[in-house]
C-alpha cells in the first residue's frame, strides 16, 4: 500500500511539475485574450477572435529581439540591477534566476555545465555542477545534477572525480535551454567545446 502511494505521489507531482510551464502559458494568452476582447478593442474593425494569442507572440518576439540587440542588453542590465537591488522582491527574484541558470558566482545554484561520462561509457551526458566537495583523501569531487530531458526539474545527483568530467564553455541557461527543447535549440559548437582546464 505505501509502494502505491508513494508512486501516486510522485507521478502526481511529476505532471504538475512538467504541466506548470504550459499551463501557466495558456493561462496568460486567456487571460490577455479575454483583457483584450472585454477592453472595447474588440469593437475595432481589425479585431478578431484570437487577436490576444497574435498580440501575445508579437510581444514576446519583441520582447527577445530587443534583449538580443546592444541596446536591449543595456537597458536590461539596468533593470535587473534595480531589481536584484528591491527590498522584498530582490531575494525572489534573485532565487528565479539561479534557478533558471542565470545565477553568478558562489551563491548560484549550478556553477558550471560539465559532460559526465554516462552509464554505458560509450557517450556522455550534460550536468550541471552544484558543489565541489574534498573526500577523505584529498580528492576533489564535484557534486553534479544529470537534469531529465524535457523537464530539467527532474533528474539525479551524482558525485564523480573531477578529473572524469569535461568542463564546458557553454553557460549554464543555454544547456538548459537545450534540455528543454531536447537538443533541438540553437547550439553554437564552438561554445560547446571543451575549456582547457
Amino acid at each position: 500500500m505505501k509502494r502505491i502511494r508513494k508512486h501516486i505521489t510522485s507521478s502526481l507531482l511529476a505532471g504538475i511539475v512538467a504541466i506548470l510551464p504550459v499551463g501557466g502559458l495558456i493561462i496568460t494568452i486567456g487571460y490577455l485574450e479575454s483583457s483584450i476582447s472585454s477592453s472595447g478593442l474588440s469593437k475595432l474593425p481589425f479585431y478578431f477572435p484570437g487577436f490576444g494569442l497574435l498580440a501575445a507572440v508579437i510581444l514576446i518576439y519583441l520582447i527577445g529581439f530587443a534583449l538580443t540587440t546592444f541596446i536591449g542588453k543595456w537597458v536590461w542590465n539596468r533593470v535587473d540591477s534595480v531589481l536584484d537591488k528591491m527590498p522584498a522582491l530582490g531575494r525572489l527574484y534573485q532565487t528565479l534566476k539561479q534557478i533558471l541558470g542565470y545565477g553568478k558566482g558562489e551563491d548560484a545554484i549550478f556553477h558550471e555545465a560539465v559532460l559526465v561520462p554516462s552509464r554505458d561509457i560509450e557517450s556522455e551526458e550534460l550536468g550541471l555542477v552544484t558543489n565541489k566537495i574534498t573526500d577523505d583523501k584529498g580528492n576533489t569531487k564535484l557534486v553534479i545534477f544529470i537534469p531529465g530531458v524535457p523537464n530539467p526539474t527532474s533528474g539525479r545527483l551524482i558525485v564523480m572525480d573531477e578529473n572524469l568530467v569535461k568542463p564546458l564553455a557553454m553557460p549554464v541557461n543555454e544547456i538548459l535551454k537545450a534540455l528543454v527543447s531536447m537538443g533541438k535549440s540553437e547550439i553554437d559548437l564552438q561554445a560547446i567545446s571543451v575549456r582547457n582546464k
